[in-house]
């Protein structure tokens, strides 16, 4: 390990976790939006992480099979952002310019599948993983210069 890796893993969360508030803050922002350019209500996002790992790791986990994939990871990056298909609420409303027209929900408007309580949720939890992220970037400074002032002794 490298004297700034755990700097370049906390960064890489960092990274993801900005991108994961943009999403969310997107999807609050659209809590209303009942016509989009693909037509319909507009659909929330998923942001969707995955680990960065070492292709080949030196060092291995005590007592832990040789099978697993157990190396010292690389950080993380998001592997994709999905959309969440499944149908939003609808609201009885035939005077609304995007109700449905016909078929057995004719009258309705469907409105987008955000759930603003579990947006603000997910939006504190991705600001609190940022926010140790940034706090491992923080102790590592503190490290090296401790190490600095050790050998400057």
């Amino acid at each position: 390990m490298g004297m700034f890796t755990s700097i370049n893993i906390a960064a890489t969360g960092m990274s993801a976790e900005r991108l994961r508030t943009d999403v969310i803050s997107n999807n609050i922002a659209n809590a209303s939006t009942t016509r989009t350019p693909e037509g319909g209500a507009f659909k929330k996002s998923e942001v969707i992480f995955e680990p960065v790992a070492s292709d080949n790791p030196t060092w291995r986990l005590p007592f832990v099979n040789e099978d697993m994939d157990n190396g010292p990871g690389k950080g993380v990056r998001v592997k994709t952002i999905s959309k969440d298909t499944s149908q939003g609420r609808l609201v009885y409303d035939p005077q609304h310019p995007d109700a449905i027209q016909s078929g057995p929900n004719k009258g309705y408007v469907e409105y987008p599948n955000v759930n603003i309580v579990e947006e603000m949720v997910n939006l504190i939890s991705a600001s609190r993983a940022y926010e140790a992220n940034a706090t491992v970037v923080q102790g590592a400074k503190e490290m090296f210069g401790s190490a600095l002032d050790i050998g400057r002794s």
